[in-house]
C-alpha cells in the first residue's frame, strides 16, 4: 500500500484514474469468468451428443441426451426440437440465441474502452509532467541542473508505465473473451440449423403429422 501511495504521489490524479480503471478492469474480468463458468461456455459435449443423434434421426436418443445438458443453449435446443418447424420459428430462435450471446457479451465495451483509453490517460499524464518538468527547468535561471530535469522526466513518465499496464491485460483478456463468444456463436447457429435441417430422418415425424393435418 505504501509503494501504491508513492506511485499515486508520483503521478498525480492521472494515476489515480488509472488505478480506479485497473479495478474496474479486474472486477468485469473476475465477472465474466464466473458468468462462463456459469453459462458452460465452450462446454457442449453432451449438447453435441445430443444433436449427432438427432441428425442421424435419432430423436429419442437426442431428447435424453438433451435433458442431461447443462448449456445455456439447451432450452433453445429443446425448443426446436418440439416445436413445428417453421420460418416463424427458425427466426425467433436466431433472436432468443443472439439475446443470450449478448448477454455473454454485456462489458466488452466496458474493456475495449479501457484497453483504449488507458494509454492515452498515461500519455497525458506524461505530457503534463514534462509541461511542469520544463517550468521548473525555466524557473531555476542560469543555474540550470540536470537532475531537475532528469528528475521531472522520470516523475512523467510514470503515468505512461502505468497506462500501458493497465491496456496490455486488459486487451488480452477482451481479446480472450471475444474468441470465445465468436466461437459460442457459430457452434449456437450450426446447433439450431442441426435441429431444423436434419441430414436424418429425425425431422419425419413432424413432416408426416403436417401432411396429415393437412
Amino acid at each position: 500500500m505504501d509503494g501504491l501511495r508513492d506511485v499515486v504521489a508520483l503521478g498525480g490524479p492521472v494515476v489515480a484514474i488509472l488505478l480506479v480503471m485497473s479495478v474496474l478492469t479486474f472486477a468485469v474480468t473476475i465477472y465474466k469468468f464466473w458468468q462462463f463458468a456459469v453459462s458452460g461456455v465452450g462446454r457442449h459435449k453432451v449438447l453435441s451428443e445430443a444433436l449427432s443423434a438427432w441428425d442421424a434421426g435419432d430423436a429419442t436418443g437426442a431428447k435424453q441426451r438433451l435433458a442431461q445438458s447443462r448449456s445455456y443453449l439447451a432450452p433453445f435446443i429443446d425448443t426446436a426440437i418440439n416445436a413445428p418447424k417453421s420460418q416463424a420459428l427458425s427466426d425467433r430462435l436466431d433472436a432468443e440465441a443472439g439475446l443470450a450471446l449478448a448477454r455473454l457479451e454485456r462489458g466488452f465495451r466496458l474493456l475495449d474502452t479501457i484497453a483504449q483509453l488507458a494509454p492515452l490517460l498515461g500519455l497525458f499524464g506524461t505530457v503534463l509532467g514534462m509541461i511542469e518538468a520544463f517550468q521548473r527547468l525555466q524557473s531555476s535561471g542560469a543555474s540550470v541542473d540536470p537532475s531537475l530535469l532528469a528528475g521531472g522526466i522520470w516523475v512523467a513518465l510514470v503515468t505512461t508505465a502505468v497506462g500501458l499496464a493497465v491496456a496490455m491485460p486488459t486487451s488480452m483478456v477482451l481479446s480472450w473473451l471475444e474468441s470465445r463468444t465468436a466461437r459460442e456463436r457459430v457452434f449456437a447457429d450450426k446447433a439450431l440449423r442441426t435441429v431444423l435441417m436434419p441430414q436424418g430422418s429425425a425431422a419425419a415425424p413432424s413432416t408426416v403429422a403436417t401432411q396429415d393435418h393437412a
